[in-house]
């Protein structure tokens, strides 16, 4: 049984179907501390939650797959940029569980990355569409909608980008229940903060609200990686107090909760000149990882979270604190047969992210 509903045993009555490798591993960063002369340090795994592919997007979609399931849906649509990790986890995690995925994309500045995911979707047997704008995107989507309800005779199942519903936000109320056993266990003192991206606020806003059942203290230092028209604090507690209605409805032992300003930063100093703009701090702080620890983040997401993290080390110095990273980004090797494949074989709109070469 998993760590919430160990908690909170009414709560059983929630869809949830098993998809990942957990507890992922909470491991002390002894190489990296010591380059930075600074004790305390630790790392949560998620890149390492799932064998097909891992990140933080595998936790939500184990409530909003089995959720899918239970509604009787034949077919998944969710949207993304176009190198959405979130789009391929559900693309990857979608079709082996059964479902037809249709990927609705949007353009994103350039990075090498994108080429990756984009052929690791396409390798899934996803349908996959691009848009210019978020107009289009919508007109798009609408459209899209109507046409897969009259070919499979019932409603497709719509998730919201990043998996940021109230279901997938309750993934990350159970990792922080997960993390409260580890903590229990031994394997790292209570943090006092915890550092990751903040995107479309579903991994931030479960977690946060997981924290606050399990009686933990640690606070959240969100590091924004979109712009705050996506991600604010008005949005944020609405899906917080959301989902916790959601749970006491399910479970009214669940308790009450809130938070303060101190409970969570929404940090906006790393974010660059934009979404998908990989600023050289994150390409010094991926580079530092790297060397001591040997794990891979990206520029998008982690790399700027882990620039917080580095920062906020250089600015406080030698500290009693205990500080946690926790990795949202999947280390696991995408399929060689998907990114063997020729890409001239996707729609014609993505083939910009295979020729050009720089950002």
């Amino acid at each position: 049984m998993i760590p919430l509903f160990k908690a909170y045993p009414a709560l059983n009555s929630i869809p949830y179907c098993s998809l990942g490798v957990f507890p992922t591993p909470v491991t002390r960063a002894e190489k990296l501390s010591l380059s930075l002369n600074r004790d305390g340090l630790f790392i949560k795994r998620d890149d390492l939650s799932g064998t097909l592919y891992g990140g933080n997007k595998l936790r939500k979609l184990e409530f909003i797959l089995a959720d899918a399931s239970q509604k009787g849906s034949k077919r998944l649509i969710t949207s993304g940029a176009a190198g959405s990790n979130h789009a391929l986890a559900t693309a990857l995690y979608g079709k082996e569980a059964g479902f037809k995925v249709v990927l609705m994309l949007m353009e994103q500045p350039f990075n090498p990355k994108i080429a990756d995911n984009l052929l690791a979707d396409f390798g899934s047997g996803a349908e996959m569409f691009l848009d210019n704008t978020y107009e289009e995107h919508l007109n798009s989507m609408q459209r899209v909608i109507e046409l897969y309800k009259n070919i499979d005779d019932c409603d497709p199942y719509i998730i919201p980008p990043g998996g940021s519903s109230i279901y997938g936000a309750v993934g990350y109320v159970n990792a922080a229940f997960e993390l409260r056993d580890q903590i229990d266990n031994g394997l790292l003192p209570e943090p006092s903060v915890i550092y990751l991206p903040l995107g479309t606020m579903g991994t931030v806003a479960g977690l946060l609200l997981g924290l606050k059942a399990a009686g933990l203290k640690t606070r959240l230092n969100a590091v924004s990686v979109v712009p705050s028209f996506i991600a604010n604090r008005e949005k944020f507690t609405r899906l917080f107090n959301d989902t916790n209605e959601f749970l006491r409805i399910n479970d009214p032992a669940f308790p009450v909760c809130s938070f303060s300003d101190d409970d969570l930063i929404i940090n906006n100093r790393h974010f660059g000149e934009g979404y998908g703009i990989i600023t050289r701090e994150a390409i010094l702080s991926i580079d530092i990882l790297s060397r001591t620890e040997g794990i891979t983040l990206d520029g998008v997401y982690t790399g700027k979270a882990f620039s917080a993290f580095l920062a906020d080390i250089e600015k406080t110095g030698s500290s009693d604190e205990v500080l946690l990273y926790w990795n949202t980004k999947s280390s696991v090797p995408l399929p060689q047969e998907s990114l063997n494949l020729d890409f001239r074989q996707l729609p014609e709109q993505f083939h910009y992210y295979f020729t050009t070469k720089t950002q």
